[in-house]
């Protein structure tokens, strides 16, 4: 419900009134605008995220299963050993892009070696591990790239969908607080004023009158 504001009844604030409120509904549309760009883009980017994300867990699920069960058929220290070294390193670039004023993050990796052949990338034998070991180990690299980049997507998300928030807590309150009691305010204002003038003439007639 529209509340009306505590002003004086005048022309002056009467114009000062409907100047905010023009502004008001002018900065309502951007903001809807905005509001539904950002829906727009935040909804295909959260299903393409929620489908990397299963991807990810079933790969990294699967990655475990196997770990475990070389832990349970060899030394534990002795695999410990056996990465404690990785052979390759990676380097992460984070970028960021603007998503309707909204800085989102950017992540390019990229491996140091050139040669990303079996015998590159492990620093031991294989017959020296189980092969659920070796396994688990090829699915943990695989699935990195989609890691990283879900880790990109899950940030995006969090950030777009904080501004969506704001942008929607701004929408409402321009659309059900300030926009009503500003009109209200100003039907007021009118109402007094036409009654002012109505009063006037009344007096003026009045006056007429009794100098005949």
């Amino acid at each position: 419900m529209a509340n009306k504001k505590n002003v004086k009844p005048t022309r002056m604030e009467l114009q000062s009134l409907k100047g905010q409120l023009e502004i008001a509904k002018r900065g309502h549309d951007l903001l809807k605008n905005k509001q539904d760009e950002l829906m727009r883009q935040f909804i295909p980017l959260a299903k393409e995220t929620d489908k990397l994300r299963q991807e990810v867990e079933e790969a990294l699920t699967d990655a475990l299963k196997d770990f475990a069960l070389a832990t349970a058929l060899t030394n534990r220290a002795y695999l410990g050993e056996v990465v404690a070294l990785p052979p390759q390193a990676v380097s992460l670039d984070i970028q960021t892009k603007n998503i309707m004023n909204v800085k989102v993050p950017q992540m390019n990796f990229s491996v140091s070696e050139e040669d990303e052949s079996d015998q590159e990338r492990f620093t031991y034998s294989y017959l020296n591990t189980p092969s659920e070991f070796d396994h688990s180990v090829d699915l943990l690299l695989e699935v990195m790239p989609s890691l990283l980049k879900l880790a990109e997507k899950e940030k995006q998300i969090q950030l777009m969908s904080g501004e969506i928030a704001e942008t929607r807590r701004r929408v409402n309150a321009l659309e059900y607080r300030m926009i009503p009691d500003t009109e209200e305010t100003i039907a007021y204002i009118e109402n007094r004023l036409a009654e002012n003038e109505r009063s006037t003439k009344v007096r003026l007639i009045k006056v007429k009158d009794m100098s005949k």
